[in-house]
């Protein structure tokens, strides 16, 4: 794959019935480099014709999928997972290209939708349902997992890959058919990524692209019958009470706004470092950030020189070159950024590192990681989700302390903690009121391990069987193989069985 010829062939289509199309309509929205903000492709927004060309597809092509054997479906997803091996370069090129990230943070995420795809091949074939002890002698009950049907994925542009394969490829080893609306500002990879599903029946997978109208479209059709969705808060509000009209079933990954709390036992460099990659990995523009930090007053001061001495070391520049950390995504995300910053600042917070654009940087949405300290629990920059490159710190005398302050949020998605105490880890698992927890190692991921939260950060969940079963009916069955009389409880009622004033007379 070229990518510059690539994101040339790719402008102003859409990937339907197994084929990329020249979209049909008029309006597009150009896609601009981040680090340079060059234009160098073209999006369309999909028309309403195009929209329900893509639902018809997808039922038809769903029947034919559902039809095949587990075991036939399962190879055919092994063979997209070889394909996004092999693609891992240039589909990581063009998502630097298109969204900013560092070039390794691309390729890699790449890799990962290879990994969850190839989990989800072999689980999708474990188990399709369970036979239990019926409730009645001689007869067989058992339950059937079925597919939901078409299946949409309304995905962010913070992991434009990754994240569509946690829900893609759960919903198509589950026996779905897919429809994808990509975020606009990583649309072209979500196309180029297309080519890796060749071995699927054309329309199983297809890519729609546009605004939130062609979300809502899709969202709102009684074609489709179950709703991915991962982005904000207000727009996953807005998804769910559409997908509450028809009782369609949805799964909504909001937002985060993770705490980090590093404990005096921590070994103070290690916890650091982990601090500067929990908050700074993807430019921050991640739902589990470490959005805000809680550091015990007694190795306050230690973890502060190591935490600002290594988010200093951080490079910043294209994701194309030698860079840790890329620009954030658009200029509306920056100005957004920007703002929330210099109200922290105006609150009270001081600027320990960074704050600013980088010196000499006249060209791209960058911003400096930033370190904020004076920070109190009660500021807009500890309560919100910042979604960009900042750590704001709050001194804490005590875990209890912590806890509390990690509590505090409306969201409910991760939690970090850094300690060597067992019962402080167990005590801090146990009592913050999240859906994941890292001790001592910031935000791994495990496709075997459900990923979800709680709170304001959305519904359902993502990987694991868990997340095999999101995206599947349960029928049960009850068969009775003699066709018997069923007198146990039929009519008529015995008269010893009635009333006791009834059954005397």
């Amino acid at each position: 794959m070229d990518v510059m010829r690539t994101a040339k062939d790719l402008s102003n289509h859409l990937f339907l019935d197994g084929k990329m199309t020249s979209a049909k309509g008029s309006t597009f929205y150009d896609v601009m480099n981040p680090a340079t903000e060059e234009v160098f492709g073209q999006i369309a927004e999909a028309t309403d014709t195009e929209i329900e060309e893509a639902i018809e597809v997808a039922n038809r092509a769903r029947k034919e999928w559902f039809a095949l054997s587990a075991l036939e479906r399962a190879e055919r997803l092994h063979e997209v997972a070889i394909a996004f091996r092999a693609a891992s370069h240039p589909v990581g090129e063009m998502m630097t290209r298109e969204m900013g990230k560092a070039f390794k943070e691309s390729s890699d995420e790449v890799i990962w939708g290879a990994t969850v795809t190839d989990y989800y091949a072999e689980i999708g074939r474990h188990e399709g349902g369970k036979v239990f002890g019926p409730a009645v002698a001689g007869q067989l009950h058992y339950t059937v997992k079925e597919p939901m049907g078409v299946v949409v994925c309304v995905m962010p542009f913070n992991y434009p890959v990754a994240l569509l394969m946690w829900e893609a490829a759960a919903a198509l080893a589950a026996g779905n058919a897919v429809i994808v609306k990509p975020s606009e500002l990583t649309s072209l990879t979500t196309l180029m990524l297309m080519e890796c599903f060749s071995s699927l029946p054309a329309g199983l997978i297809q890519v729609v692209t546009g605004g939130a109208k062609v979300g809502a479209k899709l969202v709102a059709s009684n074609r489709t019958h179950m709703v991915a969705f991962t982005g904000s808060v207000p727009a996953g509000k807005a998804i769910a009470s559409a997908c509450a009209e028809q009782f369609k079933p949805a799964l909504i990954e909001a937002s985060g706004n993770d705490a980090f709390i590093v404990m005096p036992s921590a070994p103070i460099d290690i916890a650091a470092r982990g601090a500067v990659f929990a908050a700074f990995v993807n430019c921050g523009q991640v739902c589990t950030s470490a959005e805000r930090i809680y550091v015990h007053e007694d190795i306050y001061d230690q973890f502060m020189e190591r935490f600002i001495f290594h988010t200093k070391a951080l490079r910043v520049g294209n994701g194309l070159g030698a860079t840790d950390v890329g620009p954030m995504a658009s200029k509306r995300e920056l100005d957004r950024f920007t703002a929330l910053v210099n109200r922290a600042v105006e609150a009270g917070a001081t600027v320990a590192c960074g704050g600013k654009r980088p010196d000499g940087m006249e060209k791209g949405w960058f911003f400096e990681p930033t370190i904020l300290t004076d920070v109190t629990s009660d500021m807009e920059i500890v309560n919100g989700e910042s979604f960009g490159p900042v750590a704001p710190v709050v001194k804490i005398s005590s875990l209890d302390e912590a806890i509390a302050l990690a509590n505090k949020s409306a969201f409910g998605l991760g939690f970090n903690i850094y300690t060597l105490s067992l019962p402080e880890a167990i005590k801090a698992s146990n009592e913050v009121e999240v859906g994941i927890v890292w001790v001592n190692a910031p935000l791994l991921d495990n496709d075997a391990g459900a990923f979800g939260g709680r709170k304001l950060s959305g519904l359902g969940k993502e990987l694991g069987t868990e997340g095999l079963d999101t995206f599947q009916h349960t029928k049960l069955v009850m068969i009775d193989p003699e066709a018997s009389d069923q007198d146990f409880w039929w009519f008529p009622y015995k008269s010893a069985e009635c009333f006791p004033e009834i059954s005397s007379r």
